[in-house]
């Protein structure tokens, strides 16, 4: 009672007191709230955290109204089978994987959002535009070196190698064994001598024809690769991760003229790309490849050495159905494989289109093996 009679400007600030202490209180418990709801929130489905947790902070990606989510059962594929795969890339210590049937996601588990560097999946990029181009008229893929003027550091090329064509360097038959930027030291150590093969009359995955391709697709289209990507592919397949500035090149004057591009990529950005591939070229009803393209590049040219029977096409890895993996898969398909630890599957009989990304820094198996073993746990699921 004492309090109460106090003066009126005494009684007046004990109220303006009180009054901030009881707000200071509510707002406390709105601000539990909303960070409840928030947290909630961000782990539903439809906000899946993206990338890292750096500083304290996590960034939320953006919705991908392109991909659409269903149960396995509804693909044709079994949940309890799945499950095996879920644990074998716990167990391979898989950062991320994800399966598409018929471009719809029935499989996922990591960070598919984080951008990862793809290697040498960016020769599966070049191909798309280089078909895109092609059908435009713009690349003739028998023109030679010699027409299109190619050259290089000295030695230089010979007129033999300049004989080679544009298709054999798409098929890594060009004969052209010349040192290369960003070359993979197991390619210097099995690289052929110069001179020692005629265009298209032998098969060696050649870095220098996969960056030599990167300057006359420049050359002949007027376009930057990175560009080009972006505007014919990225955005044509609705691309989330993806940015122009993932894109780069790396020169090595001392070795060759001609640099070695790299992308950056999400899995589900990747496994947008296949189902492009998947679906011969379309995406949503709209043609951005042309379907005879995709036929082309996913043809066995060569028989890869040492592969079991694989073959290789326009910077395609083949799995013809008669190979030792086509056989245990019980499909043909192709593939690509970024220095071991990137890997994109497509299996068009399935409609199956499989993104894999390994740590091989921290696996204690080959990530190559990993990803076929990856890859048989999720088709034998199939109900």
């Amino acid at each position: 009672m004492k309090l109460f009679k106090t003066t009126s400007g005494g009684l007046k600030m004990f109220t303006i007191k009180r009054f901030i202490n009881l707000m200071s209180v509510k707002l406390l418990l709105i601000l539990i709230i909303c960070v409840l709801v928030g947290f909630a929130m961000g782990c539903s489905a439809d906000s899946e955290i993206k990338g890292e947790v750096n500083g304290g902070t996590v960034n939320l990606p953006a919705k991908d109204p392109a991909l659409e989510w269903i149960a396995p059962e509804d693909a044709g594929w079994s949940s309890a089978e799945l499950q095996d795969a879920h644990e074998f890339a716990i167990q391979t210590r898989c950062q991320a994987a994800m399966a598409l049937h018929d471009g719809k996601i029935f499989f996922s588990r990591g960070n598919i959002h984080k951008n990862y560097a793809v290697d040498s999946i960016g020769e599966a990029f070049l191909n798309a535009i280089y078909g895109i181009h092609d059908a435009r008229g713009n690349i003739n893929l028998n023109a030679t070196l010699a027409d299109l003027h190619i050259a290089d550091i000295p030695p230089g090329l010979t007129h033999a190698e300049k004989q080679a064509r544009v298709e054999h360097l798409l098929m890594s038959r060009s004969g052209v064994y010349h040192k290369a930027a960003d070359e993979d030291p197991a390619m210097v150590d099995y690289r052929p001598d110069r001179g020692s093969h005629a265009p298209n009359s032998f098969f060696y995955h050649n870095q220098w024809d996969v960056n030599t391709l990167g300057t006359i697709f420049e050359q002949e289209t007027g376009e930057a690769i990175c560009m080009a990507f972006k505007t014919e592919i990225a955005n044509g397949v609705e691309m989330v991760d993806y940015d122009f500035n993932n894109c780069s090149y790396q020169y090595q004057w001392n070795k060759s003229l001609h640099p070695a591009y790299h992308f950056k990529m999400s899995p589900r950005d990747l496994a947008k790309f296949g189902v492009l591939y998947q679906k011969n070229g379309r995406w949503n009803g709209s043609r951005i490849i042309q379907e005879y393209w995709i036929d082309d590049s996913t043809m066995a040219y060569s028989t890869i050495p040492d592969t079991d029977g694989l073959g290789y096409g326009y910077l395609w890895k083949i799995i013809p159905k008669d190979s030792d993996l086509g056989q245990m898969i019980g499909y043909s398909g192709y593939y690509h494989i970024g220095a071991d630890d990137y890997v994109l599957v497509v299996i068009p009989d399935l409609k199956l289109v499989i993104v894999q990304r390994y740590n091989k820094n921290h696996n204690w198996e080959d990530p190559e093996d990993d990803s076929f073993e990856m890859t048989m746990r999720i088709i034998e699921a199939k109900i």
